[in-house]
């Protein structure tokens, strides 16, 4: 429900949303290997039958070269050769109505046999292996990647708006259950699979461990959480940002690992109540968040030029806004700001280079209700 919600809050402003692409019903077929294998054998051999069948029919407009007899045998000898391409010349049809057969009826059959054994070499030999080929080697340029669990209406925005940020989408990772939604992820140059997040396997094929952020956006709390927990076990030190919609769900997410909680809700809530209290507040919020707007919010750590310098003066020419020393939140008009030092933390507002560009007051993006 919180998605649809998600969706009818961005209907509104200067980027196009698209409409729901129709997508036909369809069910699920859990077809092993060996049925998939089974079926192809069986049409091959159900096909070479009917061959066999035509030949034994017609068996009058083959001429045995050898005792001058066509027997059953000789039928099925002459269909395998005939199907395979391959004609000794032993056996061959003589009158019109056998070589008609032969070019209306076996040739089609025969391209057909061909298909179904190289369509078979190809999706069990040549397929799977060039796929696990591209696989080690896109696992051997995974590092200090960002990995988003979860592609729907949060996750989607998020790979947007990284990739407007200046991030290779080489470097994302997009794992989701659903194919039709990887294909947009793909379509952005993204790196992604198909595949439950909460599995170790899955979690363990992308490189976890060696990631830069992993965002986690699954659809559901419970099933969030569920990952969050399973990336901390398997990644003590990556940093995690999860999405929550219910409020008493925060705090297990953090107890679960993860290290940023954003909850679209309440963030729609503070949008709407700034816009209350006035005209321009929910705006510019909105032009904080993305990196399509006039400003932007970075979050960046002291360089040695900075240190012992005041959070008012930065050689950046951003507006600093707060410090973060020792894991406790400063305010700039603390003391404690007016002297910044080695491992500080700086939140601060700078303008982008298209908004400069652009000033004419309004951001690329407009309010976009669930984040």
């Amino acid at each position: 429900m919180s998605d649809q919600i998600e969706s009818l809050g961005r209907g509104s402003g200067t980027k196009k949303v698209r409409g729901p692409k129709f997508q036909p019903l369809r069910r699920a077929v859990g077809l092993p290997v060996w049925g998939d294998l089974g079926i192809r054998a069986g049409l091959a051999l159900f096909l070479i039958f009917i061959v066999i069948m035509i030949h034994w029919w017609d068996r009058g407009g083959l001429v045995d070269n050898l005792d001058g007899d066509v027997s059953f045998l000789d039928v099925v000898y002459f269909t395998m050769i005939s199907i395979t391409t391959t004609g000794f010349g032993d056996i061959a049809p003589i009158t019109d109505r056998a070589r008609l057969v032969e070019a209306v009826i076996v040739t089609p059959v025969r391209f057909a046999v061909l298909f179904i054994f190289v369509g078979t070499a190809y999706n069990f030999i040549m397929k799977r292996s060039w796929e696990k080929f591209r696989m080690a080697r896109i696992q051997e340029q995974l590092s200090d990647h960002i990995v988003v669990l979860g592609f729907g209406i949060s996750g989607s925005e998020a790979v947007t708006e990284l990739i407007e940020r200046g991030t290779d989408p080489t470097q994302i990772v997009v794992i989701d259950p659903s194919e039709e939604r990887l294909h947009d992820a793909e379509a952005l140059g993204c790196n992604v699979m198909a595949a439950d997040a909460t599995r170790d396997g899955t979690l363990q094929a992308v490189r976890i461990e060696k990631a830069q952020n992993v965002l986690v956006s699954a659809g559901r709390d419970d099933t969030s959480i569920l990952i969050v927990l399973t990336v901390r076990a398997l990644a003590p030190n990556v940093p995690i940002s999860m999405v929550v919609r219910a409020d008493d769900n925060e705090h297990i997410a953090r107890q679960a690992g993860a290290n940023n909680v954003i909850n679209p809700v309440r963030f729609t809530g503070l949008l709407l109540a700034g816009s209350a209290k006035g005209a321009h507040i929910a705006e510019y919020l909105a032009d904080l968040a993305s990196v399509s707007g006039r400003v932007q919010l970075v979050e960046r750590e002291v360089t040695d030029e900075e240190c012992g310098c005041s959070i008012s003066e930065l050689p950046s020419g951003g507006r600093g806004l707060r410090v973060y020393r020792n894991g406790k939140a400063l305010g700039f008009w603390e003391d404690a700001c007016q002297n910044l030092q080695k491992g500080d933390i700086i939140v601060e507002i700078i303008p982008t280079p298209s908004g400069e560009q652009r000033g004419d007051g309004h951001n690329g993006r407009q309010v976009r209700q669930g984040g």
